[in-house]
């Protein structure tokens, strides 16, 4: 038990150490995309939240978007401080899910995902007809930036490649201990037993609405970070087909364990900004996920994490072989 706890820290510092040090590897242009990952894993990671009840959305983009457009009007209109306006349109989008539970929590299941579809695309459509204050189609440009803390400069994409990577960690751990309390126990029985879970006196309306707001205040958070580092949002960033990338990055990686979506999206991105942008092909990125996304369900119906899976009980089963012989030889 000591040499697992002793080899979990080890890994860690390495990739708190890689992590770190990944920028200065890095070219300017890889930079930027590495600050995107970073924004794409707290999204994907907050929807797997939301999934632990059962409940898939085709709305999580859109309820990024929310925190987005409002965190860059909030900063733009009223001249609320940039962190203070992250903070505020992850709230709002918090607010929105929860006024969203009402009508789509009387669904579950495919109904659920239809309705969360129809829900998104009536927010979207509202952000892209109303030129003030969403700017139409067009969207809001010229969005504060964040500002400078001291001599450190965040429109620079190592620097906020760190500060992406302060909050991101911090929001990861705060989901991570969620979904070990009792809160997220209760999600699992939800998912897995939900009459069950009724029976016994647990309100599952709540906590369904529960993780939704929770995952929503999360994926709000990670739009604002987008919105402040890019400078401007529009309805297009913000379309199903976004959400369909969501989508294969949580089934590619796995929502079994926590880091199942974060392999998925750390993987395919790495896939589609060095293997098919090199080789010219980023363009054909919908089709390419889509075979990668036929590929994962034919062979590797557990997504990635199946693999980490695999791999840890290779190495353990030699030292449970050594345990046993060592029992035997004491006997």
């Amino acid at each position: 038990m000591l040499e697992h706890r002793i080899v979990k820290w080890l890994f860690a510092l390495a990739l708190l150490a890689g992590l770190v040090l990944l920028p200065h590897v890095l070219s300017f242009s890889q930079r930027e995309i590495a600050v995107l990952l970073v924004i794409n894993v707290l999204l994907v990671v907050s929807y797997r939240l939301m999934t632990l009840t059962g409940e898939w959305s085709l709305g999580h983009v859109v309820i990024m978007g929310v925190g987005a457009y409002a965190s860059a009007l909030f900063a733009k209109r009223l001249g609320v401080p940039v962190p203070l306006s992250m903070l505020l349109g992850a709230g709002l989008a918090g607010l929105v899910a929860g006024i969203l539970s009402f009508p789509l929590f009387r669904m579950k299941g495919f109904y659920f995902l239809i309705g969360s579809f129809a829900a998104g695309e009536v927010i979207r459509l509202i952000w892209k007809f109303f030129s003030y204050p969403f700017g139409g189609p067009k969207g809001i440009k010229l969005i504060p930036p964040v500002p400078d803390l001291g001599s450190v400069a965040f429109y620079e994409p190592e620097n906020y490649y760190y500060l992406c990577l302060v909050v991101v960690g911090i929001s990861l751990f705060i989901l991570y201990r969620i979904e070990h309390s009792r809160i997220g126990l209760t999600f699992h029985a939800i998912h897995w037993q939900d009459k069950l879970a009724e029976s016994v006196g647990v309100d599952t309306f709540r906590y369904r609405m529960l993780a939704f707001v929770l995952a929503s205040f999360f994926a709000g958070l990670a739009g604002a970070l987008y919105a402040h580092y890019v400078g401007t949002v529009n309805p297009t960033r913000f379309d199903v087909e976004e959400m369909g990338f969501v989508l294969i990055w949580a089934i590619v990686g796995g929502t079994a364990t926590f880091y199942g979506p974060i392999l998925g999206v750390v993987v395919l991105t790495v896939i589609n900004e060095i293997v098919l942008r090199s080789l010219g092909f980023d363009t054909a990125r919908p089709m390419i996920y889509g075979a990668i996304l036929i590929a994962s369900v034919l062979f590797l119906p557990n997504g990635l994490e199946s693999l980490v899976e695999k791999v840890k009980a290779a190495f353990s089963r030699p030292k449970q072989a050594k345990s046993a012989q060592q029992a035997r030889e004491s006997a």
